[in-house]
This record gives structure tokens, sequence and C-alpha cells, in this order.
């Protein structure tokens, strides 16, 4: 099966605002809110994931993590395929 999904940006070396930026570049067509300063991640977060494509690939909510780098690390590792 072939999945159309890019590969997420490492989440390190950003602040959210950056790193979810990035996303919102790479998934253009989803229309994803920009973040600012004032915007909650775990919102944020929970919308990325209820596009289909990370739906599909089991990608984490928010719940149960405390920092989005953690979280975003989680979305990372669930959606980019492992390295051989």
């Amino acid at each position: 099966m072939v999945t159309n999904i890019g590969l997420l940006y490492d989440p390190r070396n950003h602040t959210f605002e950056s790193w979810a930026s990035l996303m919102c570049e790479l998934y253009a067509s989803q229309q994803l809110m920009i973040p600012s300063a004032s915007t909650d991640w775990r919102e944020w977060g929970n919308g990325l994931k209820a596009i289909d494509v990370f739906t599909n690939e089991g990608a984490p909510s928010t719940e149960g993590f405390l920092d989005w780098h953690d979280w975003a690390t989680a979305l990372m590792g669930a959606v980019n395929p492992a390295s051989t």
C-alpha cells in the first residue's frame, strides 16, 4: 500500500511556532491554522491529527503529552518511515 504523506520535520531545535509553521507549509492544502505565540499546541496538534492521512497512520493525539516536543517526536515516529 502506498501512502501519500511527506516526511515530517524534526521538532528538535524549533519552537512550537516555527515547527508548526513548517507543517502548515508542508500540508498547505489542508489549510491548517498558522500558529502564533498564543496558539494552544494541543488544540493545533489535534487539528493536525484530524487530517485523514494522519489518522490513517495512527498519529498520536496530544493527550498524555506534557510537552509539544514529546508529542511532535511521537508523531514523527508514527508517520515517518523507519530508516534502514
